[in-house]
C-alpha cells in the first residue's frame, strides 16, 4: 500500500508520508490533519497515538486510510471525512449537507446565553438557517429553561440538525421548521423573545473566489447571501416589528462577514427606531457579531 508512492510501515512512516502529500498539495496544517485521520480511524486519542508510534499500521485500516488521504488532497474537508465538528465543547455531526461549525460563531452563542439576566423565565429562542443545528442545540443545552426553534430551508440540514438534537439530548425542547429565512413564523404566526441567525453572508460574484475547500464541498445555499451578501440580513431586519412580541423585552444577534457589521447595525435601528444596537468583534477585531434589543 502507498501514499502519494511513498510506502509505509509504521503508523509513524504513515503520519509523516500523509503530512508530506498534504504540504505538497498545499493543505494547511499537514500533519493534524493526518494525526487526526488516524486517530479516527483507530479510535485512539493523542496520547495512545504517541504511544504506539512505531507500531506496525493496522493491514485492516490502510485502505479507508489511503483513501481519507487522498480526498483530503484533492480538497475536501476533514471535518466531512470524520463527519463531526467540536463546537462549543460538544462534538457535532457534520456532512456536505451543512456547513461546517466556525470557531467565531461561538461569539455568537455566547452574546445570546448573555440575554439570561434578561429573559428569565422559558423564553423562545429561533435560529434561522440552524444547517447542523450548532446554534440551536448548543443553547437549548446552555439554557434549558428556553424553548427553542431551528429553521432551515434544506430538508438534508434540517435531518442533519434533528440527528445532532438527540444525540446530545434536547431534542425534546427543540421545535424543527422547514423552509426560508423567516417563512415559516409568519406561517405559524410564533413571535420568539430572541431571533438568532448565522445566515449566507458571501456576496455571490466571491463565492466562485473562496478557498476550494469551501466552494467546491460546503453547500452553497449557505454561503451565497446575494449580490452583496447582505439579502438574508435585510429581510429578517424588516420584519422585527411583526415577528417580535408586541410587548415587552427582544433581542436579535447576527453573525456577519467582514466590513458588513456597521451595515447590518444599520438595518436593525432603522427596522425597530427605539432599539438598542451593538457590534461585537472576534479575536482578529472584526465586527463579527451584531446585536440589537429592545428593553
Amino acid at each position: 500500500m502507498t501514499t502519494n508512492n511513498l510506502s509505509y510501515h509504521t503508523i509513524r512512516e504513515a503520519l509523516f508520508g500523509a503530512s508530506r502529500f498534504f504540504e505538497a498539495q498545499g493543505v494547511r496544517a499537514a500533519m493534524y490533519n493526518a494525526e487526526s485521520m488516524v486517530q479516527h480511524l483507530l479510535g485512539w486519542n493523542k496520547t495512545q497515538l504517541l504511544m504506539n508510534w512505531e507500531q506496525p499500521f493496522p493491514e485492516e485500516h490502510r485502505g479507508a486510510f489511503d483513501e481519507l488521504v487522498h480526498r483530503r488532497g484533492a480538497g475536501e474537508p476533514l471535518q466531512y471525512l470524520l463527519g463531526v465538528q467540536e463546537f462549543y465543547g460538544r462534538e457535532f455531526q457534520v456532512s456536505s449537507a451543512v456547513l461546517i461549525p466556525r470557531p467565531e460563531t461561538e461569539f455568537l452563542v455566547e452574546e445570546v446565553l448573555k440575554q439570561k439576566r434578561v429573559f428569565g423565565a422559558s423564553p423562545l429562542i429561533v435560529d434561522i438557517g440552524t444547517g447542523s443545528g450548532a446554534i440551536a442545540v448548543t443553547l437549548a443545552a446552555e439554557w434549558p429553561e428556553a424553548r427553542v426553534i431551528a429553521i432551515d430551508i434544506s430538508p438534508d440540514a434540517l435531518e442533519m440538525a434533528r440527528s445532532n438534537a438527540a444525540r446530545l439530548g434536547v431534542a425534546d425542547r427543540i421545535t424543527f421548521f422547514q423552509g426560508d429565512l423567516i417563512a415559516p413564523l409568519l406561517e405559524q404566526g410564533l413571535r420568539p423573545d430572541i431571533i438568532v441567525s448565522n445566515p449566507p453572508y458571501i456576496p455571490s460574484a466571491d463565492c466562485e473566489e473562496l478557498d476550494i475547500e469551501v466552494r467546491d464541498h460546503e453547500p452553497r445555499l449557505a454561503l451565497d447571501g446575494g449580490e452583496d451578501g447582505l439579502n438574508p440580513y435585510r429581510i429578517i431586519s424588516a420584519a422585527l416589528p411583526k415577528l417580535w412580541p408586541a410587548t415587552g423585552p427582544a433581542y436579535v444577534a447576527y453573525e456577519v462577514g467582514i466590513h458588513q457589521d456597521r451595515d447590518v447595525e444599520a438595518m436593525i435601528a432603522s427596522a425597530v427606531p427605539e432599539v438598542e444596537t451593538g457590534i461585537k468583534p472576534d479575536l482578529q477585531g472584526i465586527g463579527r457579531v451584531i446585536w440589537g434589543r429592545r428593553e
